[in-house]
Parts: structure tokens; C-alpha cells; sequence
């Protein structure tokens, strides 16, 4: 009987372990490329040999942990590596699973931290010449310079009519987090044309391969297009309004009235002090020794500010004050009245699309090798344990296993280090949840246009706690904006004087015919500015 009990405890722990070692090979077998960047990457992974990359890659520990990456160890260079897969992977059937870790150790001012998944070596492509024109199927992870800061995802597919390939970018991607932790990057790509974009195992973006309002350009071009061959008609008026022919200026309309006149009733200011100018030679200045009248000219001593001037109203010429024109008018325009001959704004007629094709699911390229090609001013960017994957559960286990213990240990350190700056807990448990909603809000669409200005003040307010408040009015103030415009419209109202009606919009320069709005500004800011004459009071 003993005997019989022994054997039937035997015979159950042999199916036991048959079935954990089926599930652990079915789960080994759902992994189509796994890199832990445990050994170092020299012989399995190939630098480019091209002459644009000069950055150095290096097998690196993460900082504070025993763990491996390959790392960005020069700043202000560009990188390519390239790792050739042993069995292509197709992306067509079934789900499929891209993910990868990245930790900016230095933070991310200008550069890339994405993978480019590339398509099989007969596109035209070899991996010691591989750069930013080698053939790829996707392009997915962190970007950030200047007014771009996206996980891009990037999907480069072929037009069947044309034969081009053509980069569908996805539309408000997510933004890229701003610490120095270790952050994991996952791409969902599903049967149904569904994808999704996870940062830190958190979905952040869903969209449809197949939507118009989630890539641009869409996959499916429109079925018809502006015939280039149409020309607006010269008869065609595309003016609302016209000056009214039968109006007539009023005979009391003066034109050459100035805006602005001296006004009669001002007086002079008492003690004010006519005989004394604004400024004078510093009395305590004295010509420099080595000052040669001959080469450098007449030495004059610096002016300072007339002291007398400081308790006086003004000094100098008085002069009265100017006050707006009561009979100004302006320049005399004709009222507007509707166009009799208005048709509307001119298009040209729709044709058929040459290219247009119709399309149930994405044409994906195999993915035949993973590369890095970044140009990046910052140093300290590690990459590792890259996943492709066809199971979204084995994705999950990987970050359960790989990335979600680094990232507590470097929580628990920032904790600390905040603790030991002075900042309570509670008060830095509070701000963190302020600024991770913040980020929330910055994905939202319609704030695309105000997206880099909120994630400038998200990022100024990490930096200065104290700011935290300020921060939030500020974004507050520009979400408002935003949604009023989206209410209103964007269009400037204009500035009306008199019966003259001026454009507010400043006229845009392009090209060499003048500076950018941003350098004027700069060149402003930049110049001395002139003392007030107290006579213009």
C-alpha cells in the first residue's frame, strides 16, 4: 500500500515537471530575440565603420547597479551599431512585441535614445556601412530637441501602386519622462491593426495602423487628390468684401490731422531747472596714463548723472507733453460691402488618386536586425535588455524582472536624497503625483501647439520644489489659452484706427530678407536702453 502511495507521489511530481518544463519551453519559444547585454557586445553586435560615427560604445554598468547596458559614452557625436538577428522576424502574423530599457544618466537636452528595427540585408543595406539611410521597418523610442520631445513610432511601409516606402509617423506621441531613472519602452503591435505604446508597463498611447487621425501620412492615401493640372480661372473673385464704389469721403474728414498733439494746458513742473543738463562729466574721472591723444583722440571723461537733476522735476529744455488728437481721423477708406461677383475661395477639382490602394492590414517588412543610429549632445545613455517578443505576457515578466527592480532602487535613492535636502515626504510624494498628471496633461492633443512650453515649465518645477505652485498657475493660465482658442479660433483679431483697419500679425521674413522674430528679440534685450528725459513727462 506504501509502496503504490510512493509510486502514484512519483508519478505525480513527474507530470508536475513535465508540465512546468512544456510551459517554460513554449514560454522560451515566444521570445524571438532577447538582449541582456550581460557579455560584452564586441563579436555579436557591429559597430558602423562609416566615417560619420565616431562615438564610442561601451559595456557599462547602469549607474548604482550590477547590471550591464551598452552605453553612449561620448557627447556630441554620432552612433551606429547593429545587431543581426538569427532568424528574421515577421511582423504579420500574430501580435508582436517590441520593447527596450534606456536610462538617460545625464538627463537628454538634444539627442535620440529609439531603436530602428531593420528590414533583411537585400534592401540595400550591409552592417558595417550601417547609417541613417539604411532601410528600416520601424523606428520606435525616445527623441527630445528643441521643440521635439516624442517616443517617436515610426512605420516606414511600401506603396503597392508607386513602389516607394513612405515613414508614417504616429500622431501626439507620448512625451519622454525627464528624470535620470531607467524607464522600459513597449510597442504593441496587434492582429486587429491595434497598437499600443507602454512607458514603464503604463499604456500611454492606442491607436489604429489604419486611422487617418492616428499617423500622418495615413497608410491608405486619399482616394482622390487636387488635380495639379487646374488653374484658378482669371475671372474668379475670391474677395467677400469690396470697398463700396458709392461712398464718399466726409467733407470734414482730415487725413492730414497728426494722432497726436501738444497739449495747451500742460505747464511747466515748479523748479524745474532749465540751465542744467541731464548729465555731466564725472568730476573723479581722470585720463588714463597710457591714453595717446594722437591715436586713440580727444580724451572726454564719462557722463554721470547730474545730481542736482535728482531731487528737481526734470532739467534741460521743458518741453509740453503730447496727448492724443481729438479731430484725428486717419487715412479715409470706403466702407466694405458683400462682393456681387464673390464665388469663394478657389480649389482645384478633385481626380482620382493614382496612388490610392486599398488596404486590411499593414504590409510590414520582416525585421531582420535591430540598430542604434542616434546623433546625441549628451554622454550616459545606456540601452538594454531589448525584447521582441509575441506575447505580451512574457514582455510583462521581463519588466517584472529586469527594470522594475532597478527603478525602485533608484526611487527609494532620489527619496532619500530629497529627505536629506530637506523636503519632507509628503510634500515631495505630493509634487511627484502634481507633475506626473502634468505630464498627463501635456499629452493631450489639442495642446499640441503649447506642449513643449508646459513640459519646460513641468521641468523647471522638478528642478526649484519650492516653484511647484507658481508652475501650476502657469500651466493653468496656458491651458486656458489653448482651450479658448480652440472655442474662438486662432485668427488674430486686427487693430482698427479711426476707419483704418491694421493686420496685428507682423509680416514673416524668410530666407535672407530679414531675422527671425527670436533674434530680434535677442538683439533687443541686448541694447543699452535710454535713460527717460524727464521733459517727455
Amino acid at each position: 500500500m506504501i509502496v503504490l502511495m510512493e509510486g502514484k507521489r512519483l508519478s505525480l511530481q513527474f507530470i508536475l515537471l513535465l508540465v512546468v518544463s512544456v510551459a517554460s519551453q513554449l514560454r522560451a519559444s515566444d521570445v524571438l530575440f532577447y538582449e541582456p547585454f550581460d557579455e560584452a557586445f564586441e563579436g555579436r553586435w557591429i559597430v558602423s565603420e562609416k566615417d560619420d560615427y565616431q562615438g564610442v560604445w561601451k559595456h557599462a554598468k547602469s549607474e548604482g547597479h550590477d547590471d550591464y547596458g551598452l552605453l553612449v559614452s561620448d557627447k556630441a557625436k554620432k552612433f551606429a551599431i547593429v545587431k543581426e538577428l538569427d532568424k528574421s522576424v515577421n511582423l504579420k502574423d500574430g501580435s508582436v512585441v517590441l520593447q527596450f530599457e534606456t536610462r538617460l544618466q545625464n538627463g537628454l537636452e538634444c539627442g535620440g535614445a529609439y531603436l530602428k528595427y531593420l528590414r533583411p540585408q537585400d534592401a540595400g543595406w550591409k552592417a558595417k556601412e550601417f547609417d541613417n539611410e539604411s532601410p528600416y521597418s520601424i523606428m520606435f523610442g525616445p527623441d527630445k530637441c528643441g521643440s521635439t520631445n516624442k517616443v517617436h513610432f515610426i512605420l516606414k511601409h511600401k506603396n503597392p501602386k508607386s513602389g516607394d516606402y513612405v515613414e508614417h509617423h504616429l500622431k501626439s506621441p507620448p512625451s519622454v519622462p525627464s528624470d535620470k531613472h531607467s524607464h522600459v519602452y513597449t510597442a504593441i503591435l496587434k492582429p486587429d491593426n491595434e497598437l499600443r505604446i507602454l512607458i514603464d508597463g503604463e499604456e500611454k498611447k492606442k491607436a489604429n495602423f489604419l486611422s487617418a487621425e492616428d499617423f500622418e501620412p495615413p497608410l491608405i492615401p486619399d482616394k482622390t487628390i487636387p488635380d495639379p493640372d487646374d488653374r484658378k480661372p482669371e475671372d474668379w473673385d475670391e474677395r467677400a468684401k469690396i470697398p463700396d464704389p458709392n461712398a464718399v469721403k466726409p467733407d470734414d474728414w482730415d487725413e492730414e490731422a497728426p494722432m497726436e498733439i501738444e497739449d495747451e494746458d500742460a505747464e511747466k513742473p515748479e523748479g524745474w531747472l532749465d540751465d542744467e543738463p541731464e548729465e555731466i562729466d564725472d568730476p573723479e574721472a581722470t585720463k588714463p596714463e597710457d591714453w595717446d591723444d594722437e591715436e586713440d583722440g580727444e580724451w572726454e571723461a564719462p557722463k554721470i548723472e547730474n545730481p542736482k537733476c535728482e531731487t528737481a522735476p526734470g532739467c534741460g529744455e521743458w518741453k509740453r507733453p503730447m496727448k492724443r488728437n481729438p479731430a484725428y481721423k486717419g487715412k479715409w477708406h470706403a466702407p466694405l460691402i458683400d462682393n456681387p461677383d464673390y464665388k469663394g475661395i478657389w480649389k482645384p477639382q478633385e481626380i482620382p488618386n493614382p496612388s490610392y490602394f486599398e488596404l486590411d492590414k499593414p504590409d510590414f517588412e520582416p525585421v531582420a536586425a535591430i540598430g542604434i543610429e542616434i546623433w546625441t549632445m549628451q554622454d550616459g545613455i545606456l540601452f538594454d535588455n531589448i525584447l521582441i517578443t509575441s506575447d505580451e505576457n512574457v514582455a510583462e515578466s521581463y519588466r517584472e524582472k529586469t527594470w522594475k527592480l532597478k527603478f525602485e532602487v533608484e526611487k527609494e535613492k532620489q527619496k532619500a536624497e530629497e529627505a536629506a535636502g530637506g523636503l519632507s515626504d509628503g510634500l515631495s510624494g505630493f509634487q511627484k503625483k502634481i507633475f506626473d498628471l502634468l505630464y498627463r496633461v501635456a499629452d493631450i492633443p489639442f495642446l499640441d501647439a503649447y506642449k513643449l512650453q508646459i513640459l519646460d515649465l513641468i521641468e523647471k518645477g522638478e528642478k526649484q520644489a519650492n516653484l511647484t505652485i507658481g508652475i501650476l498657475a502657469s500651466i493653468v493660465v496656458v491651458i486656458l489659452t489653448g482651450f479658448v482658442r480652440l472655442l474662438l479660433g486662432k485668427k488674430k483679431p486686427a487693430v482698427k484706427v479711426g476707419n483704418e483697419t491694421k493686420s496685428s500679425v507682423p509680416a514673416e521674413t524668410t530666407g535672407d530678407q530679414g531675422s527671425s522674430g527670436a533674434e530680434e528679440e535677442k538683439e533687443d534685450a541686448a541694447a543699452p536702453r535710454r535713460r527717460a528725459n524727464r521733459r517727455e513727462t
